[in-house]
């Protein structure tokens, strides 16, 4: 009995196994757990309460409608780009910036409380509670624009759905009234340049924006714990009154300026008048030659200036030289600048002596006034040193006329533009000195860029080279570059107004290593100076003639005194 017993023990062991293996693997691949059928059962409650996503040309048109307002800007117009960025990076800076600008409204807002302290019975206006809140605004897209002009245009599309506490106390008659603005949304596009550029930290010198639309604005007021907007008519009235003065400050063209940079360290100074020069005689040299005499030329330039210095004829073998020369000399600010005038003894040999020299402040000048001058030539700018030289070193005649460029536009020219062509008649009474002033003035060349420019040759150096009535001006080469930008300005002091003459502008390439003799033209272009002159200036883009595709950018104005 025992043996049989574990027999079929042995015998049921062996059967059983691998029946349960084999019930086990079935009921393991085929069953499901409970909490994966309740994974189950909440996707299929979800898919009831959501329904599947589908593409859009797929969706009706009510739909699409309803959608359209909160669908961002660069999805719907290609010009606008993605700021994800720059929204992320808003968000993180969004506590700072609400105190700041909090900090900036407190104290701008100041003045404007005082005004009414005193009227309608009001005592004090302060605020009790100012934060925009935790929401930042919100860029849905920027479009860039592209401009001949030294600045960068850029469009924001804005949306702010904010939670500002701002709570405003008004104390009139001893009662305190409570005005809580809350649940502020505001929406617009916004115009923003930034310009000048300028080679100053941070590269430009004001902002300037301006709304390109009507701005979306909506809130709430509470007065008294009360919503004021539920009165029937106030809450339309109020919002379309904020959006009409809103736009008639800053809708395009009017515009708000907040300067970036101070105008005296950020800003290029530019010329602002000719200062006229007659350079008449001298008397009483210094004999600086072996033989008792000295070949005398004068040299003559403005502080603060790094054009080079304007000089006379040589007068050989003369103590007493006579020149009745004219110069003219670009003036930038009349109020510092000063006129060195130095005279040299020219020597073939070696550097040439100085005779003597003198300096002239602009500012004793009148404006439009000649004044004669007679000096006594000394020895150095350094007034201890030149008292205890008690040498003689001659005189110097000259006078000096300092004319300031017309500011107004110089199309009221145009209807007298043949007076330019005409001689002056000889009834006239103004002297030719005064005609001549007059008609003298100042062409600026500025060489922007060029794009494209390529030749034949392997080398891509390029420079642009200025070519106007006999002189020649040459912009600094920039190696292995097809879209160079120079960035340079050329002045040209002309008698009288370039009505009929031509400007040529050069865009020429230069080899260097075993190439430095090399020279191509990568084009050029002839510009007619008689539209500078009834426009007072051109900013315009040409395409260079014999070249494939090439174009340069030039600023040209005309400021006559």
């Amino acid at each position: 009995m025992g043996f049989l017993t574990s027999v079929l023990g042995i015998f049921g062991f062996a059967i059983g196994i691998p029946i349960g293996l084999i019930i086990g693997f079935f009921v393991l691949v085929y069953s499901k757990p409970k909490h994966q059928e309740l994974l189950i059962l909440r996707i299929y409650k979800q898919s009831m309460m959501y329904p599947p996503a589908r593409p859009l040309v797929e969706t009706s048109i009510s739909v699409l409608l309803d959608l359209l307002p909160d669908i961002p800007l660069w999805m719907k117009n290609p010009d606008y780009e993605r700021v994800d960025w720059f929204n992320r990076l808003l968000s993180y800076m969004w506590p700072y910036l609400d105190k700041a600008i909090c900090r900036i409204i407190r104290s701008s807002a100041q003045p404007i409380f005082a005004d009414y302290i005193g009227k309608f019975c009001i005592e004090s206006i302060e605020f009790e509670k100012l934060s925009l809140g935790t929401l930042p605004p919100t860029i849905h897209g920027v479009k860039f624009y592209e401009t001949n002009e030294k600045e960068l245009l850029l469009e924001p599309s804005i949306k702010w759905a904010g939670n500002p506490n701002i709570v405003l106390v008004l104390k009139v008659m001893s009662l305190r009234i409570r005005v809580q603005l809350v649940d502020l949304q505001f929406f617009a596009t916004i115009r923003v340049a930034l310009k000048p550029l300028l080679p100053t930290f941070p590269c430009f010198g004001m902002v300037v924006v301006s709304l390109m639309e009507k701005p979306h604005v909506d809130f709430g007021l509470k007065v008294l714990g009360g919503d004021l907007m539920s009165i029937p008519g106030l809450y339309r009235y109020v919002q379309e009154t904020i959006k009409r003065q809103v736009s008639s400050m800053y809708h395009w063209p009017q515009v708000l300026e907040i300067p970036i940079l101070d105008a005296s360290t950020a800003y290029v100074k530019k010329p602002v008048g000719l200062l006229h020069v007659n350079i008449i005689r001298a008397r009483n040299l210094l004999k600086k030659d072996l033989l008792g005499t000295s070949d005398p030329y004068v040299k003559l330039s403005l502080t603060g200036e790094k054009l080079p210095a304007k000089k006379t004829t040589i007068k050989k073998r003369n103590l007493n030289p006579e020149w009745n020369e004219h110069f003219k000399l670009i003036v930038k600010d009349p109020k510092s600048q000063v006129l060195q005038l130095e005279v040299f003894d020219w020597d073939k040999v070696g550097g040439h002596d100085r005779l003597g020299m003198q300096m002239i402040p602009l500012q004793k000048l009148n404006t439009g006034e000649k004044k004669a001058f007679n000096l006594d030539l000394i020895k150095n700018s350094n007034v201890v040193v030149d008292s205890v030289d008690k040498k003689k070193r001659g005189m110097l005649e000259l006078d000096l006329r300092y004319v300031p460029f017309r500011e107004e536009s110089l199309k009221s020219r145009n209807a007298n533009k043949d007076e330019y062509q005409r001689k002056e008649s000889t009834d006239e009474k103004s002297s030719e000195d005064d005609d001549f002033l007059s008609q003298a003035g100042l062409l600026s060349v500025t060489i922007q860029s060029a794009k494209d420019v390529e030749g034949k040759k392997k080398h891509s150096n390029p420079y642009a080279v200025v070519l106007l009535g006999g002189e020649k001006k040459k912009t600094k080469m920039l190696k292995k570059t097809r879209d160079p930008r120079w960035n340079e300005e050329f002045q040209f002091t002309l008698e009288e107004p370039p009505v009929k003459e031509s400007m040529r502008v050069e865009v020429m390439s230069k080899g260097t290593g075993f190439h430095f003799r090399s020279k191509e033209e990568l084009g050029h272009v002839d510009i007619n100076l008689e539209d500078v002159v009834v426009n007072g200036r051109i900013n315009q883009k040409y395409h260079l003639i014999n070249s494939r595709n090439g174009i340069i950018h030039i600023e040209i104005r005309w400021t006559t005194s």
